[in-house]
């Protein structure tokens, strides 16, 4: 097969602008930015959640998410099936994208298109403890992520700091989940992490499971000083597994 450079060298520049811009996104995430405008941690049927990804992207519209992302286990399936749908939403509502900032006859804003990154969560050992990695941004097939796909997985691979080498290889980000649900407490995680280079950290987590989302107050501190000490990006998500984006369960 033919591979033409322009269109690779195209692709790549597209890819870094994306991460880019999420970078700046996560600068700007806070306690109250999910799940209503922002939604970096959720599962489809492509893993272990329950909602097909094409029902995920329309809850994602009616509740006026402006950017998410589907953290599979270890694929990129449920991702590149939203990203079909979302471009098919988009040729069939060209109107009401154009007109995504005003608001319509009945009082009612226009739908706008949200911004979807590709993502994927990755099991990894990190101080001799199973945790999960989420890269964001990276190009789906680029050789360094491949091994990651489809499963876990071992030996070296699994280890941390190759999880986040093969994640920032193909132009993406690497943030920590969750890191206060593991066995290890996460200041020595946090920091072991910061000093294999990752870029970020699940800030806001809801570890409780409320029924109504919002972060838990006593590790999104801790998470949060660590986050600011080791200057790390900080994002969140309701880490949906059910039938709706508001809430884990």
């Amino acid at each position: 097969m033919t591979v033409n450079p322009a269109l690779v060298a195209s692709t790549t520049s597209t890819m870094a602008q994306d991460t880019l811009a999420l970078q700046q996104v996560f600068q700007s995430v806070h306690a109250e930015s999910c799940p209503l405008n922002y939604n970096f941690h959720m599962h489809t049927v492509c893993s272990d959640g329950r909602l097909e990804p094409e029902a995920l992207v329309e809850q994602v519209i009616e509740l006026g998410v402006k950017g998410f992302a589907i953290t599979d286990h270890h694929s990129v399936q449920g991702y590149q099936r939203a990203k079909a749908w979302l471009e098919d939403w988009q040729w069939r509502h060209p109107k009401a994208l154009r007109q995504s900032v005003s608001v319509g006859a009945q009082g009612k804003s226009s739908p706008q298109l949200p911004l979807l990154w590709t993502c994927i969560e990755l099991s990894a050992c990190l101080v001799d403890t199973d945790v999960h990695i989420l890269g964001f941004a990276f190009m789906p097939a680029h050789d360094a992520i491949q091994p990651y796909l489809n499963g876990p997985a071992q030996g070296c691979d699994r280890m941390a700091e190759a999880v986040i080498r093969a994640i920032q290889a193909a132009g993406g980000l690497a943030v920590l989940a969750h890191p206060a649900r593991y066995r290890t407490k996460p200041t020595p995680l946090i920091t072991a992490a910061a000093g294999l280079g990752i870029d970020g950290v699940e800030t806001y987590y809801a570890y409780d499971r409320p029924e109504v989302w919002r972060p838990s107050p006593a590790q999104t501190e801790t998470v949060e000083a660590l986050a600011k000490q080791f200057g790390l990006l900080k994002t969140c998500g309701t880490d949906t597994h059910g039938l709706s984006l508001l809430r884990r369960i």
